[in-house]
């Protein structure tokens, strides 16, 4: 195996977590006769560059079908983070009426319907299909394509380079790394502005955020080595800034290193400070990841087999792609966890891959009152317990399971 960044061999390994399907691949119920495709799930650091990454074994095509059902728009919280970006970055680039914003992975149109709203032009790109039409049903021009450096040069020669580039949480998402950031470059005007927001690798060493780890997240990115690439592909960082979002993510500002002059931020110097003091340029960092994530998953499959035998109910919220690393790594089924609940209405009447577990609306909450609600996705887990306040009417109590088992 060599780096996707450096192509130095890579042989520090992170976490094996076995094998698994990939985490959208959400089934319906024709899907539940037909055998499903696992693969090997491994992480590995390149102590060359010391960009974390997986073992490939997917193809990008199939982790991104055009059934992805993964809408950025179900969460509120974020669509308010969405719209707090907006009104930022026009008014510190003073974008107006002749600017032109592109989002990379635009998902559903969570942010660009902001941008429209504001009469500004914006053209996303998304490659699957059911987010792209959602996207377009809210007026936002979509590109149906993968990004890298091929489609950004025709954007260019059919005018639409851009004076603001938004990549949210898709660097990480993309096999071909250099390719996607040189695109970034060759997509910005001389003078424009590139924003890239991605989980802080810090946190999810630190704080064991090992489920975050699946097929569709081929990176896990520092600044330190984010830095390193993106000066590899002409762009430099000269601004950054740390937000909670996703268990704590960093947004990265960048420029085109030909295009001008940027004062560099003190936070720059500072987190990168940070993560050199906090050792992510050593093997001693990662170590002993694999034995913390084991007692996670542990814990968990402890916890819910006392409920099944103390004839307690437990249900479950948030069927999260790191839901699924997390249920098909402690090797949860349904017999422990008979359904998850979404709002998302893409998912409702379809399985979880690989513990198959059916995903319901929330009335089945409701009607059953389950003794505990175990929140999948707890980066989301203000958000959600808000939502959710009648279940402690009827004496329920919520459960995360990472970075620690809590019941509150």
């Amino acid at each position: 195996m060599r780096c996707r960044h450096c192509h130095a061999p890579v042989n520090l390994p992170l976490m094996d977590l076995g094998s698994s399907p990939p985490s959208n691949a959400y089934l319906s119920d024709s899907a539940l006769a037909a055998a499903e495709r696992w693969y090997p799930l491994r992480v590995f650091v390149c102590t060359a560059c010391w960009l974390v990454q997986t073992e490939d074994y997917a193809h990008v095509s199939e982790l991104f079908a055009s059934d992805y059902a993964y809408f950025s728009s179900v969460s509120t919280s974020w669509l308010d983070h969405a719209e707090r970006y907006v009104d930022e970055v026009v008014r510190r680039f003073d974008l107006g009426p002749s600017s032109r914003i592109v989002e990379i992975a635009c998902n559903d149109g969570y942010l660009l319907q902001y941008v429209r709203k504001r009469g500004l032009a914006c053209l996303g790109v998304e490659p699957t299909a059911a987010t792209a039409r959602a996207a377009r049903d809210k007026g936002i021009p979509v590109i149906e394509r993968f990004f890298g450096l091929e489609l950004a040069g025709e954007m260019v020669r059919d005018g639409n380079a851009a004076d603001l580039v938004v990549a949210n949480n898709v660097l990480a998402h993309v096999p071909d790394i250099g390719d996607f950031v040189a695109g970034v470059t060759r997509l910005l005007k001389p003078g424009g502005v590139a924003t890239f927001e991605f989980p802080s690798l810090v946190n999810l060493v630190e704080l064991c955020q090992f489920d975050t780890i699946y097929h569709e997240h081929f990176s896990y990115l520092s600044l330190t080595t984010v830095s390193r690439l993106f000066e590899g592909n002409g762009l430099r960082i000269f601004d950054v800034q740390e937000h909670p979002t996703h268990g704590g993510s960093l947004r990265v500002f960048a420029c085109r290193s030909d295009g001008g002059i940027r004062p560099v931020g003190n936070l720059v110097g500072e987190l990168r400070m940070r993560e050199m003091r906090a050792g992510v340029c050593s093997e001693a960092f990662y170590a002993g990841f694999q034995p913390r994530a084991d007692r996670i998953k542990d814990n968990l499959l402890a916890f819910l087999i006392k409920t099944k035998r103390d004839g307690k109910r437990v249900g479950a919220y948030g069927a999260a792609a790191k839901g699924n690393t997390l249920l098909n790594y402690a090797g949860v089924r349904k017999d422990l966890l008979p359904w998850v609940v979404d709002r998302n209405p893409a998912k409702v009447g379809r399985y979880l891959p690989g513990c198959r577990i059916p995903i319901v609306t929330e009335e089945r909450l409701h009607v059953e009152q389950p003794d505990f609600v175990l929140i999948l996705p707890w980066n989301l887990r203000a958000e959600i317990a808000t939502q959710l306040s009648q279940v402690r009417a009827w004496g329920g109590k919520f459960v995360t399971a990472v970075p620690e088992l809590e019941i509150f």
